[in-house]
């Protein structure tokens, strides 16, 4: 008995598929040697026989490519033309959100302007030249008209009343009370009302003995 031993694997060839290519494949003899070794016996001979073996043929497109070009004018036109998200006009003010951004406002209003004084006072008059002691803004606040004084009072005292009271009711908050839509709302037109009848008395308080210090 007979056992053939092939040295190489001539029944099948490595196929690769790309695009644009097609394959045709067919079975065809060809002649070719193998290996055999006789049973019982350690000899070899050579014997030559038809073997199958597989060829290919290959057939490639011979279509031009064209380059893939993007518009890109035309998108970055079109981006212009997009609305911006999240836009603030599109929604109807509610005093829920307006009052949450006005806290943070005036606190940056009050802060920023202390700071800026204590910074100029500490620069003054060594440095700037400035004379902005308290006896200097006295004088000046005096020597304004009776309505310029008013202005002035109600600009100050109106953002330090609001953020207080707003301040005040932040702390409620983290009590867990007045939690709803309904009570925040409520609360929210409390702190704009009182903060504006606070800024009016304060506008017009004028302490005792005022005149005799300007003077």
């Amino acid at each position: 008995m007979k056992r053939p031993l092939l040295p190489g694997s001539p029944l099948s060839t490595p196929r690769s598929i790309s695009s644009h290519t097609m394959f045709s494949t067919k079975l065809r003899p060809l002649q070719g040697c193998a290996l055999y070794t006789h049973a019982g016996r350690g000899s070899v001979s050579h014997q030559c026989s038809r073997l199958p073996t597989w060829s290919t043929r290959r057939f490639a497109s011979n279509l031009n490519k064209s380059p893939f070009t993007r518009p890109q004018s035309i998108l970055a036109k079109q981006r212009l033309n997009r609305p911006v998200s999240p836009h603030l006009t599109i929604y109807q003010p509610q005093i829920t959100w307006v009052v949450s951004i006005a806290t943070r406002i005036t606190g940056v209003a009050l802060s920023g302007g202390l700071y800026l004084y204590a910074t100029a006072y500490l620069l003054s008059p060594g440095v700037t030249g400035w004379n902005i002691g308290s006896e200097s803004l006295v004088n000046a606040f005096g020597s304004l008209s009776p309505v310029s004084q008013f202005a002035l009072k109600f600009a100050v005292a109106l953002p330090f009343s609001f953020h207080s009271f707003n301040g005040i009711r932040h702390l409620i908050w983290d009590t867990g009370s007045m939690m709803t839509n309904q009570q925040v709302a409520r609360s929210g037109w409390t702190v704009v009302g009182a903060s504006v009848v606070a800024a009016f008395m304060l506008a017009l308080w004028r302490p005792s003995g005022a005149d005799r210090a300007v003077q």
